[in-house]
């Protein structure tokens, strides 16, 4: 599988994107979804990510998307800016070939240059034996808690497992002002005070 590329995911990935994740969302227990997502609302995702700054990646071979992997806003509120969730999802057929690794491998590359601290996995179905478990296992992350039957699908209740990884010093050291979420927390602060500006000065 040498010849696989991880790449940045484009809107022309999203008709793929959506297929994977829907068999996902339909078959599997990772996600807590009951109905896939249309095209259009993965769609909306996907840009909502991107423009935040975030990384979204696909793996390809000989141009066919086999699977992808993001990384995005763990809570909205701005004490938690340094940390992100991760999240990929393989093709049905693809599974088992090591795809997921490369993505995420990439993916925590990604993260660390954009100064992030935390990436944190919150693993649906979160078993001994899952997948996903191994693969966060196999790429060093820790395992930080366990929500038991915390989800309920196909019948069974699931128990949902958080794992993390530290990046760039972890909490040992204060924030970087030069990383993205510094710089986009407070670019954003100061819009706040020009909008206040504005609104005294009319």
């Amino acid at each position: 599988m040498s010849n696989i590329v991880i790449r940045a995911a484009s809107a022309a990935d999203l008709d793929t994107i959506t297929e994977i994740y829907a068999d996902a969302v339909t078959h599997g227990t990772a996600s807590y979804e009951l109905e896939p997502p249309s095209r259009a609302e993965m769609g909306t995702r996907f840009a909502t990510l991107t423009a935040g700054g975030f990384p979204y990646l696909v793996a390809e071979k000989d141009g066919a998307v086999l699977g992808y992997a993001y990384a995005g806003a763990f809570r909205p509120r701005p004490a938690y800016r340094f940390i992100v969730e991760d999240s990929v999802y393989v093709a049905p057929d693809a599974k088992g070939q090591g795809i997921g690794l490369k993505l995420m491998r990439s993916l925590i590359a990604a993260a660390e240059a954009a100064g992030f601290r935390q990436i944190i996995a919150v693993i649906g179905d979160g078993h001994a034996d899952s997948a996903s478990v191994r693969l966060h296992e196999k790429l060093g992350f820790r395992h930080s808690g366990r929500l038991e039957g915390s989800g309920y699908k196909h019948g069974r209740w699931l128990d949902t497992v958080f794992m993390q990884l530290s990046l760039n010093g972890g909490a040992s050291l204060p924030p970087d002002a030069d990383s993205l979420p510094e710089r986009k927390f407070w670019g954003g602060q100061r819009r706040i005070e020009e909008l206040k500006t504005e609104e005294l000065e009319n």
